[in-house]
């Protein structure tokens, strides 16, 4: 098991190589560098300029076009400021080797470190991504389980019902009918909008800030939770079913076991074998997936709301940032994954495996 593991995290450096260079290059040919992004402002034409042929030509070798009418001193001046003025593989060489360091570099446009934009953003994303997740476990696997002791009962079918009903609205529309219902749209005013937290957040006590956090989270987790709810019930009751027609349930029963016990006491954790499988892309789409649109939606300042105005101002050491973590953790989160499967069955040996 140590072996394995030791085997997986050495793997998670040269992962994290490949996605980094591989995604670097495919940047370069994005149109509408940094320098033609600044020489744009300058010119009045705001940000989003996306002539040229590529990143590295617009930037570099193509920005004649834009930059007609500026003294060509300025330009080389904005192209040394954000790196530009040295070849592609240095630039390469430079990003890997300070990220070796964790030193994720200078935002472009927002005038920081990447990392302690990252640092501020990701309290907002971590309340989303833990608290939907939790959530939509805590409902999903007693209600799989329930659904597959009664399947085929009027329950089953009216349950079946409202979770396909969920299960095909999309993310941000549940969360506009939301907005709509319950946030002063057009029938009761309940929940607020937009942010974490209250204007008058530090003035409230311990238990008051506690409340304001858990009320600001209410519609952005509820919306986040209705797709995989609906998913992760289904995938419960599928197991349970599968595994309730074995023969070992059936052994269990004939030598005189209660129900409960079959059930929940070896029906529950072979099921939940194939539940657990699921957590690490659970957990890596509400973090780094779902959150984008709800961020936007609810004005909560998080991560995939960063990274998402990062990459259309063309803002590289932001967006590479967010991904050198979006892809540390999701590696983490399906190796976490994998060794949630020796507590629910001990049986499984991961030392037979190669990585």
């Amino acid at each position: 098991m140590w072996r394995y593991m030791s085997r997986r995290l050495l793997l998670i450096v040269p992962t994290l190589l490949c996605i980094l260079v591989v995604n670097f290059l495919i940047v370069q040919a994005a149109p509408g560098g940094p320098v033609e992004q600044a020489i744009a402002r300058l010119q009045g034409f705001g940000g989003n300029v996306m002539g040229g042929s590529g990143g590295e030509v617009s930037a570099v070798g193509g920005a004649g076009r834009s930059s007609r009418g500026l003294d060509p001193a300025l330009i080389e001046e904005i192209k040394h400021h954000y790196g530009f003025d040295k070849p592609m593989h240095e630039r390469l060489w430079l990003m890997l080797k300070n990220y070796a360091q964790l030193d994720l570099g200078n935002s472009f446009f927002r005038g920081a470190k990447v990392i302690d934009l990252i640092l501020q953003k990701l309290p907002t994303s971590i309340s989303l991504g833990l608290w939907a997740t939790l959530i939509t476990y805590l409902i999903s696997i007693p209600l799989g389980v329930r659904k597959a002791i009664h399947n085929g009962s009027a329950f089953d079918v009216w349950t079946s019902t409202a979770i396909i009903v969920g299960y095909a609205m999309p993310a941000f529309l549940f969360a506009i009918l939301l907005i709509v219902v319950f946030a002063g749209g057009s029938y009761v005013n309940w929940f607020p909008v937009q942010g974490l937290v209250s204007d008058n957040f530090d003035s409230l006590s311990p238990l008051g800030k506690v409340g304001d956090y858990l009320w600001h989270l209410v519609l952005p987790v509820t919306a986040l939770v209705i797709g995989g709810f609906a998913t992760l019930t289904i995938l419960t009751k599928n197991s349970f079913l599968n595994e309730i027609s074995r023969q070992y349930v059936i052994t269990a029963r004939a030598k005189g076991l209660t129900e409960r016990r079959v059930l929940y006491g070896h029906v529950f954790r072979n099921a939940m074998l194939l539940v657990v499988a699921g957590i690490p892309q659970a957990l890596i789409e509400v973090f780094f997936a779902g959150s984008l649109l709800i961020e936007t939606i609810f004005n909560l300042d998080g991560l995939g709301r960063m990274s998402y105005e990062a990459a259309v101002s063309r803002d590289y050491p932001v967006v590479f940032g967010a991904l050198f973590l979006f892809t540390l953790f999701g590696l983490l989160i399906k190796l976490i994954g994998d060794l949630c499967y020796t507590l629910l069955d001990p049986r499984i040996d991961f030392s037979a495996r190669t990585a």
